[in-house]
């Protein structure tokens, strides 16, 4: 079955009849390679606490779908281990996504989102992805890592290069990936040289006196995972929270009034309309069984967590967003070992870039411009979101 068009324009529609029809289906992935494809809840929430279920692709049997290639140099991380590698690199780098580490760090998130609101003025139109929803989480996710201001303009066109490939380049996912490669190497010397108070200064220093504990492509591996999914899960949490209100005036007039709703709002658009699609691709280990059907060893396991958020039996009304709605267990930052390391900030900075805009702008609503959505199986996220603003009140 080759649903991978209709999955990039039309996922909620596609996987609702699939999830109708069967818990698990074959499908051909976007390099024309087999997999498959689980779209109900209690399997996926099963299958990804699953330990047969692995990343590490040295499990995957030849012709099956493997998703994204990457130089060894970036290809040692968290999304491509099982434990205890995995336990060991995600132990080394926790204590930075903490909730209390995070608690700390609201300050000064509030602080580059009111900046953002002020640079845009009292009103006008504005790309709200290009303006504000994406530059709150480089600057956040770069400053955490110790990034240079200077080094991070280009890395938006980097990552979209990767997570939705233009067609029309064919070239352009291999150059985004080798100008990231030369990006990390360098940044990596730099922080050798010009060590500071920061997390990549601190997991070089492990790297350099501790190498048991790391290896030289799991430290320019684990920066690259952490800048990019830093960066990439939360532009599109956030812009796509952004959106679902735009689309529910009624709902976004109640989150005025009652503010305090906020956290609840984040969690119901991850909900409705999460970062993701789909999981990161697995290999059983061994044959297993999943929704009723045998999955041979070594085959691709693709875990819709779009599909499983909006199962009826697990969210009754499921394309309906609902503030009131009963969240708890939802999969958009994932289940298990490999729940999102980032989880704890990504719902920070979503929520106060809500509240920021929210609260500075009385009037907010689309132009004539349709939203554009980046066309990609896994990802779930605009390309941008044209708006029009008004009522800016300055920034306390």
């Amino acid at each position: 079955m080759d649903l991978a068009d209709d999955l990039m324009t039309r996922p909620y529609d596609v996987y609702r009849g699939l999830r109708a029809t069967s818990p698990v289906h074959r499908i051909t992935g976007t390099d024309g390679q087999p997999a498959w494809l689980v779209t109900r809840f209690d399997d996926v929430r099963a299958a990804l606490a699953d330990p047969r279920l692995s990343l590490d692709k040295t499990h995957a049997r030849e012709g099956s779908y493997r998703g994204l290639s990457l130089p060894p140099a970036l290809d040692a991380n968290l999304l491509n281990m099982d434990p205890p590698d995995h336990t060991r690199l995600r132990r080394l780098v926790g204590r930075a996504f903490t909730q209390r580490r995070v608690d700390q760090l609201r300050s000064p998130i509030r602080a580059t989102a009111d900046q953002l609101l002020d640079d845009l003025g009292e009103h006008g139109t504005t790309d709200l992805i290009a303006s504000y929803t994406a530059p709150l989480p480089i600057t956040v996710i770069c400053d955490l890592l110790g990034v240079p201001a200077s080094h991070r303009r280009d890395f938006r066109d980097w990552t979209g290069a990767l997570i939705a490939p233009d067609p029309a380049r064919p070239q352009a996912a291999k150059e985004a990936i080798a100008a990231m490669l030369a990006f990390f190497t360098e940044l990596m010397a730099h922080k050798r040289r010009e060590p500071a108070d920061d997390l990549l200064s601190d997991l070089i220093a492990v790297r350099d006196t501790e190498g048991d504990r790391l290896t030289e492509d799991e430290l320019m591996s684990l920066a690259f995972l952490i800048l990019f999914a830093g960066y990439e899960n939360t532009v599109q949490l956030i812009g796509n929270a952004v959106l679902a209100l735009l689309q529910n005036p009624d709902q976004m007039a109640l989150v005025r009034q009652e503010p305090s709703r906020i956290p609840a709002v984040v969690e119901e658009c991850a909900r409705y309309e999460g970062p993701a699609l789909l999981a990161i691709r697995r290999f059983p280990t061994q044959d297993v069984t999943i929704g009723g059907v045998r999955v041979p060893a070594g085959e691709t396991v693709l875990l819709s967590l779009a599909a499983a958020n909006r199962d009826p039996d697990r969210f009754p009304d499921p394309d309906r967003l609902d503030f009131d709605r009963d969240t708890a267990g939802h999969l958009a930052l994932g289940h298990g070992i490999h729940y999102c390391l980032g989880a704890p900030l990504a719902r920070a900075e979503t929520e106060i870039a809500v509240a920021a805009l929210l609260e500075r702008f009385e009037g907010l609503e689309f132009t004539e411009e349709e939203p554009r959505w980046r066309p990609s199986l896994r990802a779930r996220g605009l390309l941008d979101l044209p708006v029009r603003y008004r009522g800016t009140r300055p920034s306390s």
